[in-house]
């Protein structure tokens, strides 16, 4: 493909992606197709000679687009939303025209100066401390990873390794040292409420160290299930009681199944109380409320914590993946992860006059992600920003005031948080048992008719609905149309009065 075939392509590409975009309420949100539908329709060997690109693009129209779940539908009310905007796209056009691997500034200085500015944007933007500033004394900063999971590990190693640290810092002899660290690695345990994302767990076992989850229980001041400070001391007590080493929690602003957040300002008492006990926020979906003011003091307090992660991926309208992460002091992740081989020196480097990011993450190399995150930003600004936030969570009350509307088919679960309803179908069913039973057939119909999207959850043994209205293109008529196709459902379903058991699983908190 030469330059001029590349122009021609080009406008047909972004002219087919702007149709999907306008069009996009037209398709059926979840996919028909059955696993294994794409191997047939596609040769069975790459073509020994090149092919043209309208041959290319019309295999996307009549192979691709009908294997996709559409995520960018107003209909797609599952899990969290990944939603992208135009001004993310134009950031991927470039970023792949500029393609580096961009492990060390020298590679791009652009790309790490970049990142570096916009993330203390969004640090100041959703009023994070300023010592998660690039600027800040206590040597802190932001780096984009590919994911909130991704983010987890990372700091999940780099608290391990400090908590090591802390133990023989005393210590000059090595061997001693490297004694006393064998002795106590196989002893470190993370403890999380289990209502965590489940990363925190894949964490540990990607870092080596144990794994404790803390049952918490439905909170009366809440309505929803929060880790209190009472009960994350009472598990680190109890490790402690079983000769473990605490040294790392998740805490979560907006958790997976239900948004529920956990009870910073009492934790950071916590903090004070465990000095080498990491304490990192996990608030991928949540945190793209903190734009809004109003929502700023839930994060009262979190000076006092380690790491601090949100996904501008999700709510925050840049295209998958941009996953950032603030950390107080970056110390902690160079210590950990910083290894220099010769062929990677170079004098700005050596010299400490520059940020080299590969020593922020587990990869070496690392894409030019800056770019989206600052088209989007400087093209919405803080108060398109904050509209788009505020008309998803105005849509969400028209659904939960529907949901309200039939109490003789369903009851709100947890109190409606981030734009999210949780809610169980009860159809005037007794006990728990057919409760559960009559929500999740409800939930399988649903989705099986793929008009809408929605997901499920279990907690604390009651099957329950997620929907959650964080698309840029959602409207008050998608939440009534989507009410509409679950309360057809749900008298399709009582009327037949044949209930299948739910399996005992969790069904959301394993994604991203």
């Amino acid at each position: 493909m030469n330059s001029e075939q590349f122009r021609a392509a080009a406008h047909s590409a972004i002219d087919q992606v702007i149709d999907y975009y306008e069009n996009i309420s037209d398709h059926r949100v979840v996919s028909a197709v059955q696993p294994g539908y794409l191997r047939p329709l596609l040769p069975s060997n790459i073509p020994e000679n090149g092919e043209p690109w309208e041959d290319i693009q019309k295999d996307i129209t009549e192979h691709i687009i009908p294997g996709l779940t559409h995520w960018q539908s107003p209909n797609f009310l599952a899990f969290f939303p990944a939603n992208s905007s135009y001004p993310g796209i134009l950031g991927e056009l470039y970023s792949a025209a500029f393609t580096s691997a961009n492990f060390n500034w020298l590679c791009s200085p652009a790309a790490t100066e970049l990142e570096t500015i916009v993330l203390d944007w969004l640090c100041k933007l959703i009023a994070l401390p300023p010592c998660y500033l690039s600027t800040s004394s206590s040597g802190g900063g932001g780096v984009i990873q590919g994911s909130a999971s991704e983010a987890i590990v990372t700091v999940i190693v780099a608290a391990r390794d400090r908590y090591l640290r802390s133990l023989t810092a005393s210590i000059e002899d090595k061997n001693e040292r490297d004694l006393i660290i064998d002795q106590y690695r196989g002893k470190l345990v993370a403890l999380c409420s289990d209502q965590s994302h489940s990363s925190t767990q894949k964490g540990c076992l990607i870092a080596g160290t144990k794994y404790r989850p803390i049952t918490v229980r439905q909170n009366e001041k809440s309505g929803n299930y929060c880790l209190t400070a009472s009960t994350l001391r009472s598990a680190l007590e109890a490790a402690k009681a079983d000769g473990l080493e605490p040294f790392y929690t998740t805490v979560t602003l907006g958790t997976t199944s239900t948004c529920a957040v956990d009870f910073f300002q009492e934790i950071t008492e916590i903090a004070r109380d465990y000095p080498n006990l990491w304490i990192h926020v996990d608030a991928a979906y949540a945190g793209a409320a903190l734009v809004c003011p109003e929502y700023q003091p839930l994060i009262v307090g979190i000076e006092e914590f380690d790491s601090f992660n949100m996904n501008m991926h999700k709510w925050l309208l840049v295209n998958f993946d941009c996953s950032c992460l603030f950390v107080k002091e970056r110390k902690h992740l160079l210590d950990a992860l910083s290894i220099t081989p010769s062929y990677l020196r170079n004098e700005f480097s050596e010299n400490g006059l520059v940020t080299d990011y590969r020593d922020w993450q587990i990869p070496l190399g690392r894409r030019f992600r800056a770019l989206k995150m600052w088209f989007v930003m400087r093209s919405y600004g803080a108060e398109g920003l904050r509209k788009h936030i505020q008309n998803c969570l105005n849509v969400r009350m028209s659904f939960y005031k529907c949901i309200l509307s039939r109490p003789d088919l369903f009851e709100i679960f947890t109190p409606p948080e981030f734009g999210l309803t949780v809610f169980t179908v009860t159809a005037g069913m007794e006990g728990l048992k057919k409760r559960n039973e009559i929500t999740k057939e409800v939930y399988e119909a649903v989705n099986s008719e793929g008009d809408i999207f929605i997901t499920s959850t279990t907690v604390d043994g009651t099957y329950a609905i997620r929907v959650v209205s964080g698309n840029p293109r959602v409207e008050e008529k998608h939440l009534v149309r989507a009410f509409e196709i679950i309360v057809r459902k749900t008298e399709e379903i009582k009327m037949k009065g044949i209930h299948t058991p739910p399996e005992d699983e969790n069904e959301v908190r394993g994604f991203l």
